[in-house]
């Protein structure tokens, strides 16, 4: 069924799509000192957008850190209100070698847009902007009340936007929170994403003798940074992929048969995972499929380790440090504050003798699960149909994204979690890209939503 919006989107897509080039050029990365007037660039340019769209109240507003985009359209009496929250920083390029074009110069080939921030979460974010445009150039308006709200340090654990929703709760407030931040199941597989685990981050120090030594001259006679280290980590698993850490388990919530079959009904392969990896075999924890392990069961991973010498060739020094980065992917009912403090103790008591170690705690964010029965997630399904042609899935996503447990839990509403973006398309990683067949997709899919919205909340 052809509809206004539809028609707009194909004669404007070539304008839309040298739109997000330019949303994708800025780098806003939020981590490095040094991109910070990119980052707060990119915001401007968000507020722009969203102004010219037709979007009130548009204000770019300072936080500790990087820079929040509020805007809203309040203009539908009796009409459901809705917050939409996305962010516009991304994750560092490295190693850029790996990249066949520039991160940050747009490219699209073989049906895709290759740039850092393609997929997450500036592709997404542009998309609810070029729904609601189309809303607002066919119609005039909009059929629900919506407010914007995009942030700058998503890719470093929201780390002020907690503060600041608490400093804004009448202004923030909604009926339903929806997000774009989320993969789908599969290519041709739109998904529902009802749940989202937890994070905890860490960063271990080790530290031996006062500068690097001569390891011919003193071999031997001092404990080895980089051996402490090894062995420490060595420790926070045992040999079948569980974690060791006394009470890192003690919390988790048990997953239920109902939704031990619903994974099941999924059709998802292991043998094709593993392929789709690179890897001959899958690994992790014990009596759990590889769905389950990555949707509904705790993690801790090591990140980074590094120290000593790492030029080419050989250097015989026995490293003064050594150094590690741990984050944990939490599930309900897990504390990730109580899970930082469990490892920080657990590798201070497996540090060995001539070491010292600090240990340092990093983000943190809650897990997240709704009842996929809400009426706004089921309209999303519908929605979904109506753009793909095939039913939508209810998943949950092994990924975190911290902020939506602050947004229940302060301003008491359920999230609508509708990403898509594909577990293929190298979010975090060099050559991401977001595939053009789920941007035009997804743009009717943003429309349906919200032209069905009206009447759905009761």
């Amino acid at each position: 069924m052809s509809t206004s919006f539809d028609t707009y989107f194909r004669e404007h897509r070539e304008q839309h799509l040298n739109q997000l080039k330019d949303l994708l050029r800025y780098p806003s990365i939020s981590t490095l000192p040094e991109h910070k007037a990119d980052v707060a660039d990119c915001a401007q340019y968000i507020a722009s957008m969203a102004e010219q769209i037709g979007f009130e109240n548009v204000q770019v507003m300072p936080t500790a850190g990087h820079p929040v985009v509020y805007a809203d359209y309040l203009h539908a009496p009796n009409q459901p209100t809705v917050l939409v929250y996305g962010h516009y920083d991304v994750q560092p390029v490295d190693p850029l070698s790996l990249w066949e074009t520039p991160p940050f110069e747009p490219d699209i080939r073989d049906g895709k847009i290759y740039a850092r921030g393609s997929s997450d979460d500036k592709g997404q974010v542009f998309m609810h902007l070029k729904a609601f445009e189309a809303l607002f150039k066919t119609t005039g308006t909009l059929p629900i009340n919506v407010k914007l709200l995009f942030e700058g340090e998503e890719e470093i654990g929201s780390l002020h936007l907690p503060e600041f929703v608490e400093a804004h709760q009448d202004q923030l407030k909604a009926d339903i929170l929806v997000i774009s931040d989320t993969p789908m199941l599969g290519p041709d597989q739109p998904s529902v994403c009802y749940g989202l685990r937890g994070l905890a981050a860490l960063q271990v120090d080790v530290k031996g003798p006062k500068a690097d030594l001569h390891s011919g001259i003193y071999g031997g006679a001092v404990q080895n940074p980089l051996h402490a280290l090894v062995q420490i980590l060595a420790s926070l698993h045992d040999q079948e992929g569980r974690v060791a850490v006394p009470g890192f388990y003690d919390d988790v919530r048990a997953l239920r048969d109902e939704e031990r079959s619903e994974f099941a009904t999924l059709g998802q392969s292991e043998s094709a995972l593993a392929q789709e990896l690179g890897v001959k075999d899958l690994f992790g924890e014990p009596g759990f499929t590889a769905l389950e392990r990555t949707w509904v069961r705790p993690t801790l991973e090591l990140n980074g380790v590094y120290g000593g010498f790492e030029g080419e060739g050989t250097k015989t020094i026995i490293p003064s440090e050594a150094h590690a980065k741990i984050t944990c992917r939490l599930v309900p009912d897990q504390d990730p504050e109580q899970i930082q403090r469990a490892i920080a103790n657990h590798i201070r008591a497996h540090t060995p003798p001539g070491a010292e170690v600090d240990v340092t705690l990093l983000d943190r964010g809650r897990p997240y699960v709704t009842p996929f029965d809400h009426p706004a997630i089921a309209l999303a399904s519908k929605a979904y149909e109506q753009a793909y042609g095939v039913p939508a899935a209810f998943i949950r996503m092994g990924g975190s994204i911290p902020i939506v447990e602050t947004f229940q839990a302060l301003l008491q509403m359920p999230a609508v979690l509708m990403g898509f973006a594909l577990n293929t398309e190298n979010f975090h990683s060099p050559n991401e890209h977001f595939s053009l067949e789920n941007f035009d997709k997804g743009l009717r899919t943003l429309c349906y939503y919200w032209t069905g919205l009206p009447g759905t909340l009761k």
